[in-house]
């Protein structure tokens, strides 16, 4: 596996592949991987003929009071586990080779609407450097498809819009969720989370389970479903931040006759901000 640190040795490695006509997978991660990454990696392989991942921990996308300097770094056992799948590359940029001219001089990408609701609105500013450094990676990489997990549902139409509307050549991929035998689906954050914090944890897909059971059995008071749903979840001792029921296909809010649905949450447990989202059709 070619380590990578520099956006010029990347673009002889991209060149390279190009002379041979080889298929370039990309997986970007901000690390600490997990199966779920593993998973996605493994997507590649299978679509791809070269599989090339990057770990960055991305500045641009943690706000003020986040996670940023406590966020897990783990980087060689990150090597062993990509080594293990046969990965070819991995870009492991510094933040002054992503952002030479330093994230307040950064030109950014910012995708309107969908980035402001929901995490967007919880979270101001992190589509944009979501956006940013998923651009800039792109233009970095060139790969002819990008893998995704669906856990970040909201994360993954932002980046599909992006790369739509600033007509990019490259492949979106979408990957399944991955998720613990209880049901919580598999995250970096998992391990902030206390142990008794984590036996609580597959509330929040149950709670998803819970929902998708009411509206295939006829419930189309969607309204009254999120609503439930955020008490219940706080009786449990979550904080919720939101529970949405939106068209799968165009992420707006939910009609009664919408064919096929995604239910989102995002709730705090202590101090770990935990997602997850369930699709189904009606």
């Amino acid at each position: 596996m070619q380590i990578i640190t520099t956006v010029s040795e990347l673009r002889q490695w991209r060149e390279a592949q190009r002379k041979q006509n080889n298929e370039v997978g990309f997986v970007p991660t901000m690390g600490n991987l997990h199966e779920g990454h593993l998973q996605l990696v493994k997507a590649a392989s299978t679509a791809c003929d070269v599989v090339i991942t990057s770990i960055f921990v991305n500045p641009m996308q943690f706000g003020q009071n986040e996670d940023l300097d406590a966020y897990p770094r783990t980087i060689e056992q990150d090597k062993a586990k990509l080594l293990s799948l046969g990965v070819d590359a991995l870009f492991l940029p510094s933040v002054d080779e992503m952002y030479p001219r330093g994230l307040s001089e950064q030109t950014f990408v910012e995708v309107p609407d969908i980035s402001h609701i929901l995490c967007g609105l919880s979270r101001p500013g992190h589509f944009r450097g979501v956006a940013t450094v998923v651009a800039k990676l792109f233009n970095m990489v060139q790969p002819n498809s990008a893998f995704f997990g669906e856990k970040d549902f909201q994360q993954l139409l932002v980046i599909k819009t992006m790369v739509k509307d600033l007509s990019m050549d490259v492949a979106i991929q979408p990957v399944a969720i991955e998720r613990e035998a209880d049901g919580l689906a598999m995250s970096s954050r998992n391990g902030y989370l206390s142990q008794q914090e984590r036996s609580k944890a597959s509330i929040l897909y149950q709670t998803l389970l819970d929902i998708k059971k009411a509206i295939q059995a006829g419930d189309r008071d969607f309204l009254a479903l999120e609503t439930r749903a955020r008490s219940a979840l706080n009786r449990e001792g979550f904080e919720t931040d939101y529970v949405s029921i939106r068209n799968a296909l165009t992420f707006s809010q939910a009609e009664k006759d919408a064919p096929q649905l995604v239910v989102l949450v995002a709730a705090f447990l202590g101090t770990t901000r935990l997602i997850d989202n369930i699709q189904f059709t009606c």
